[in-house]
């Protein structure tokens, strides 16, 4: 075996990155630009937008809803969060925090998704394990299901 190549631990402890398979950018094979407008949006950006609405859900419930405290109704910060998830991103296309982060949710055909698929979206986003688990478009089994995905504005 020559030092160029990689060894064999290499090609499954890695993944296939390592084997020296180039799978092309997030996007690609949807035929999305690979930055700017239009193109996949990266994790800081999710995930700075789910704290911003989760952070906002959380002040509803603390502050409106009876000032209720969250630890003793763990389910009502998710209710809150569903609740405006479904309304905001089926009526505008991304809630509070995708826009402050610059993002938003898009049907496949780059429109804004339409009412089921974003109530199938925001139930399995609800129920967190189908949004941890993503492909190599970061496109996680939400938005598989829902035929969406997250894309920068």
């Amino acid at each position: 075996m020559s030092s160029n190549e990689p060894r064999w631990t290499q090609t499954w402890l890695g993944g296939v990155r390592a084997a020296g398979v180039d799978l092309g950018y997030p996007g690609q094979r949807l035929g999305l630009p690979e930055e700017g407008s239009g193109s996949i949006a990266g994790w800081g950006r999710r995930i700075g937008a789910l704290v911003i609405d989760w952070m906002i859900c959380t002040w509803v419930v603390v502050q409106l809803l009876l000032r209720m405290n969250p630890a003793e109704s763990p389910w009502a910060p998710v209710l809150v969060f569903a609740l405006q998830y479904l309304v905001l991103v089926g009526w505008m296309g991304q809630t509070f925090g995708h826009r402050l982060m610059g993002v938003r949710v898009a049907a496949m055909d780059g429109g804004n998704p339409r009412l089921l698929p974003v109530a199938v979206r925001t139930v399995l986003l609800a129920l967190v394990v189908p949004a941890v688990i993503w492909d190599r478009d970061h496109r996680g089994i939400h938005d598989r299901a829902s035929n969406t995905m997250v894309v920068r504005m």
